[in-house]
């Protein structure tokens, strides 16, 4: 029986998992890697403490702190995938496809994939000038024409960031309206640099190296035009990975899991979620390294209080 079970590998669980082995709480740490959406990024200048790491470098950071501090405390369970984790009693089974662990409380850290851009030569030019990432990737593009594809706030707040260093930023929407929140669309299209297309379809990613061009569809009048780009962001939104606790915990409608804010929990006594995973507002991998202590420590304070 294991005081805590911390299933990802991520920012998030990492965080939960280096504070566990502090706090001497025997625990169970499941993830089939220790990769996080940041491993495609080939630059990462926004974690702190660090000026500049790939997101390679990042994972394997986070590997080796948390191995660092593991001993006989954390049991690192690399290589296995949780499938389910149910109720059993006042403890949680969590099955993976592996083996079976038993656990007084869960922390999920699972996080969530980028949902890709389907568009043909969309998977050739990934980490080739299409990326999903504007916070790691975005200095990479000053001075040069870039492409944001997702008409929601996180579209608008990429063209945002980007509008401070690249030359120009348009963005392409496929509905008629806009899904982000006006008063940010109306701040954003104020900048000259900026431009914003509805109603277009994206049809093809083209370059040699790296991208050169994007082919898009005019809806309406069934126009085809390719505009030149150096830069694709791409956000059309988020799968959290979450199937496998869906008979477990609550979940909204984008198969998130709400949390308490002040201290992570979900829907179920003995259960907390950080990351990616959760309907926090704001992704970012600082902000669910801090999610996953604040959860730890609320685990902590559980666990002690019983």
């Amino acid at each position: 029986m294991y005081d805590l079970a911390i299933i990802g590998g991520g920012p998030a669980g990492v965080a939960a998992g280096v504070y566990a082995a502090r706090k001497k709480l025997k625990t169970v740490f499941i993830t089939f890697d220790f990769n996080s959406q940041s491993s495609v990024s080939l630059d990462v200048q926004n974690w702190i403490g660090t000026v500049s790491l790939s997101g390679l470098e990042l994972a394997e950071n986070l590997k080796k702190h948390l191995k660092a501090y593991s001993a006989d405390t954390v049991f690192i369970k690399e290589g296995e995938k949780a499938i389910s984790i149910i109720k059993a009693g006042e403890n949680f089974a969590v099955k993976t496809d592996k083996g079976e662990y038993s656990a007084k409380t869960v922390l999920i850290a699972t996080g969530s994939k980028r949902r890709q851009l389907e568009a043909k030569g969309a998977d050739v030019f990934e980490n080739k000038g299409i990326t999903y990432c504007a916070s790691c990737d975005g200095p990479l593009f000053a001075d040069k024409d870039t492409v944001v594809i997702g008409g929601g706030n996180a579209g608008f707040e990429t063209a945002a960031q980007l509008l401070a260093y690249a030359k120009s930023v348009t963005l392409i929407h496929r509905s008629a309206e806009f899904r982000a929140d006006p008063v940010t669309v109306e701040k954003v299209l104020k900048n000259p640099k900026m431009k914003a297309l509805k109603n277009i379809e994206t049809l093809e990613v083209k370059g040699d190296k790296f991208v050169k061009s994007i082919v898009i569809k005019d809806a309406n009048t069934g126009k085809i035009t390719e505009l030149p780009t150096e830069g694709i962001f791409v956000e059309i939104g988020l799968v959290p990975n979450t199937d496998y606790v869906a008979n477990l915990v609550k979940l909204d409608q984008y198969k998130r899991i709400p949390i308490d804010t002040k201290n992570q929990q979900t829907s179920v006594k003995g259960v907390w979620a950080a990351g990616d995973c959760t309907d926090i507002l704001y992704h970012q991998n600082n902000i669910a390294a801090g999610d996953g202590v604040k959860a730890l420590e609320d685990i902590y304070m559980y666990l002690h209080a019983k």
